[in-house]
């Protein structure tokens, strides 16, 4: 199945997942952000633990469908940032399975075709 990849999610994020098939994350990734940009609820992605340049094929991690989707911006403390306001990505998720990526296309964005895993085949470290 082709999807979008999304990277750098905390274990503490998949693991929750894994727990609980319905989730929702906050994505503050300008990459992950981008990844996103146009979707729609039923679009299908691929969340890994792996930073954006380490995504190869191989790469392992869970596919999930997104529910809900919604763009906010909020702001920070000034003395924190040189910045105030950043944009966030809200996206409820539902877990439909352990993947790994196959082939992949990477421009900005990273979309790959990823075979589904059975969880005896995983081995998320």
């Amino acid at each position: 199945m082709e999807v979008i990849v999304l990277t750098g999610i905390s274990r503490r994020v998949l693991d929750d997942l894994l727990r609980n098939p319905y989730k929702t994350v906050e994505l503050r990734s300008a990459r992950n952000i981008e990844a996103l940009e146009g979707v729609e609820r039923r679009t299908r992605v691929f969340l890994t633990y792996e930073t954006f340049h380490d995504v190869t094929r191989g790469t392992e991690g869970l596919i999930a469908e997104i529910l809900k989707f919604e763009e906010m911006d909020q702001r920070i403390l000034w003395e924190e940032s040189d910045e105030r306001e950043q944009t966030i990505v809200r996206i409820q998720l539902k877990l439909l399975g352990l993947g790994k990526v196959i082939e992949m296309e990477r421009d900005g964005v990273i979309r790959a075709k990823v075979r589904e895993m059975l969880p005896h085949e995983m081995r998320m470290s």
